[in-house]
């Protein structure tokens, strides 16, 4: 399940990571309101949706006023916001996050999520923060650091220490640096999140570090430990046919092509869809109903 920056921001906030001061806004006049409040030189109006590249598709601006962040957020609200991760399509802007100003000396990138062939959860850091980490990964792997996690004793002080004097950090805030991280992976385990992205991580100025950016999913197969969770689901950013199939525990997700699959196993589901692009087919679908799937599940499936 995915959140809203300002969702993940405000649960970072309970675990002790420093966050930009913030408010929520839904119409231009609450964005005038939320600057005027903030009072500071320069706000931030921030696209919220479910996709990363919202700079770079017209979705974070610079507001200089409150009249200014007020004519900004009726530019933004309502527009069909395409990045690299929504599509062609693009997704519908119906929230807004003023933030306050921050005087920007470096970006670091963050992450925590689970490394599939360890089997265990790795942090990652990078000195190329503020940029898409995919291309980073490409074509500069060389510059993410990773430090693989043993679950019995989570993540160490010397391992966010390790970290903070890779990525460049002045010697004085290494310490912050480390009980930066350490929240953050205190966080990321009790919210049993699968994937907690800060990009950019901000050194500021003034020689603070703060969390100028939150991406949290959540662990599906834990929501019944977090039933308060539920709440932050937004279903306008959900594939309509993908809510629908999660009502009867159903592993769908909507792709592009056009021969739709059901299978009763997500390994077997993978194989198929592989085979039907070695023959040159596109999948328009994949769909695992499970092994002990009842007839009703079946049913709906179809």
């Amino acid at each position: 399940m995915k959140i809203h920056e300002y969702q993940g921001k405000t649960l970072l906030k309970e675990y002790g990571v420093p966050v930009p001061q913030g408010i929520v806004a839904r119409t231009p006049e609450e964005a005038e309101a939320a600057a005027r409040e903030l009072g500071t030189d320069v706000v931030v109006v921030k696209a919220q949706i479910h996709a990363g590249g919202r700079g770079k598709g017209g979705g974070v601006k610079i507001a200089k006023s409150p009249e200014e962040a007020k004519q900004i957020a009726s530019e933004i609200l309502g527009m069909m916001l395409i990045t690299h991760q929504t599509g062609p399509e693009g997704r519908e802007v119906k929230t807004l996050l003023i933030e306050e100003g921050l005087p920007i000396d470096k970006e670091f990138y963050l992450g925590i999520t689970l490394d599939r062939v360890t089997g265990r959860n790795v942090f990652m850091a990078s000195s190329a923060g503020g940029m898409d980490i995919e291309k980073v990964a490409e074509e500069t792997p060389e510059l993410i650091l990773k430090e693989t996690i043993d679950p019995s004793v989570g993540l160490r002080g010397f391992q966010a220490r390790k970290l903070a004097f890779g990525l460049g950090i002045p010697n004085d805030l290494i310490n912050q640096a480390a009980k930066f991280m350490l929240s953050l992976y205190d966080a990321y385990e009790k919210m049993d999140a699968s994937l907690l992205e800060i990009n950019p991580f901000l050194l500021t100025k003034d020689n603070r570090l703060i969390a100028l950016d939150a991406k949290v999913n959540f662990d599906d197969n834990a929501m019944f430990r977090h039933k308060d969770y539920e709440e932050l689901r937004d279903l306008n950013e959900e594939e309509p046919l993908e809510i629908e199939a999660s009502k009867y525990d159903l592993n769908y997700i909507k792709l592009d092509g056009n021969i739709g699959c059901m299978v009763n196993g997500a390994g077997l589901a993978m194989a198929t869809m592989d085979i039907i692009k070695l023959a040159g087919g596109e999948p328009a679908n994949f769909l695992d109903v499970g092994g002990g799937a009842s007839q009703e599940r079946v049913e709906q499936a179809f």
